[in-house]
């Protein structure tokens, strides 16, 4: 994975507990490009990469700007960002890659939950540029916890945005089986933010009679997992032919590390894709927030970081 090099040329207070952050090349030179839906890796002062999402219109090279909202459980990621990067500091990011894409449609639903509007306002600019028809419905808890809220209420676009607090009086808040109750054929669905808020849209689409291949989310952090019932398992790795024992409390990342077997890692949460790992023989059990549910049934791959085994043994493509 290609890394670059960046300048925080702007940090900025854009809500109450999110910070938005500008980047730029250090020789001024364009940035790669490009499209909405995309995202960085970055490096977090501590050792931490954490995802986020690009935020601004895809035809800008000069910079990327992303938001992170100030997370009480974090890990480090987000904490990180909002006291240990100030302006001019220099971090290292990947070049942005996307695996929530922006499809054609006639018309495109966008649905935002707190700061899983970061893909979406991207979309939502891309969508303005290119005269498409759309709407982009914003759910926060109260105005003063809303990103952008001044930057989409000045936007060319900002009568295609519908802005719902759950602080707010009844009528302004999402009523979310009228507006998608009924299906279109030419309509797409793109869902991002909190898992609860991603699996009430997604579950309410899907009960109304909308096609899986209608429905796009992306998540951005794993909801909490009961691990009472975890077991252990081996894994085998296919180029050595040596099975390892994964313990009920380690993932198969930690496992294999202390064997000298690392595995590339980024958000250790099953979201972002990156230790993706094929499977050659074996049932994993997904613990994932990557897949699909037909990407999942294959069993062909996995995630190490989260996932784990309904079969005693894996064997690993490694």
């Amino acid at each position: 994975m290609n890394t670059l090099q960046v300048r925080v040329v702007r940090k900025i207070q854009e809500a109450q507990d999110i910070c938005g952050f500008e980047l730029a090349s250090l020789d001024g030179k364009p940035l790669p490009a490009f499209s909405a839906g995309s995202h960085i890796d970055v490096q977090v002062p501590g050792g931490l990469t954490r995802q986020y999402s690009l935020c601004n219109a895809s035809t800008e090279q000069h910079r990327y700007r992303i938001a992170v909202l100030r997370d009480a459980a974090s890990r480090g990621g987000s904490t990180g960002m909002h006291d240990a990067v100030h302006e001019g500091d220099l971090l290292q990011i990947s070049e942005p890659r996307n695996h929530f894409p922006l499809q054609h449609a006639q018309r495109t639903l966008l649905f935002a939950g707190g700061i899983g509007v970061t893909p979406l306002l991207c979309m939502a600019e891309r969508l303005a540029e290119i005269g498409a028809d759309f709407r982009l419905h914003y759910c926060t808890r109260s105005a003063e916890r809303t990103a952008f809220h001044a930057q989409i209420g000045a936007a060319a676009y900002a009568d295609r945005v519908q802005f719902h607090f759950d602080d707010g009086p009844a009528a302004q808040k999402l009523d979310l089986a009228r507006e998608i109750a009924q299906p279109e054929a030419g309509t797409q669905l793109y869902v991002c933010g909190p898992a609860g808020f991603i699996e009430h849209v997604v579950g309410t689409a899907k009960a109304l009679g909308w096609g899986s291949e209608q429905i796009h989310l992306e998540y951005f952090g794993a909801a909490p997992r009961d691990t009472a019932g975890d077991a252990g398992f081996e894994v085998k790795i296919a180029s050595t032919g040596k099975v390892y024992a994964i313990a009920p409390d380690q993932t198969v990342v930690q496992a294999l590390q202390q064997h000298g077997i690392e595995i590339l890692t980024s958000c250790e949460q099953g979201v972002c894709g990156t230790c993706i790992t094929r499977v050659l023989e074996g049932e994993p059990d997904h613990q994932d927030m990557y897949f699909t549910d037909e990407e999942r049934a294959k069993n062909d791959q996995f995630t190490p970081c989260c996932s784990r085994a309904k079969s005693r043994l894996l064997v690993l493509d490694l």
